[in-house]
């Protein structure tokens, strides 16, 4: 399938609009919100008590860790679809590799099995 070259024509159109009219909302964001900052908008208000210590997020790092898995894994479906819906076309060859693939998938899922990666305690 040959994109025509008008096509593109359209893309780009529709790409410079989506970009001008970001920077025409910003710019009218500026001109039109008010912005009266005081003393008594900065307060604390909902529990009325000003804040000791700075507030640190309580992720450990266990829970980037299932987060970079999950996309890892994720991603393989996104190379699947396009591989069995040309199944027929690739052949063997496709087949090898894909099995090639997924057994690097399965080698990292087991590692990350045995390291207690997949864990939530």
């Amino acid at each position: 399938m040959q994109i025509q070259g008008d096509n593109w024509v359209v893309i780009l159109f529709m790409i410079v609009v989506a970009f001008f009219m970001g920077m025409l909302l910003l710019t009218l964001n500026q001109i039109v919100a008010p912005s009266r900052p005081s003393a008594m908008k900065s307060a604390p208000y909902e529990s009325g008590v000003p804040d000791v210590k700075a507030v640190k997020p309580s992720f450990t790092p266990r829970y980037y860790i299932v987060a970079m898995l999950f996309v890892v894994f994720d991603l393989e479906v996104v190379f699947l679809y396009p591989w069995a819906v040309s199944f027929d076309y690739l052949g063997l060859f496709g087949f090898v590799d894909m099995v090639i693939f997924l057994g690097l998938l399965l080698i990292g899922y087991i590692y990350a099995w045995k390291k207690g990666a997949l864990e939530w305690v």
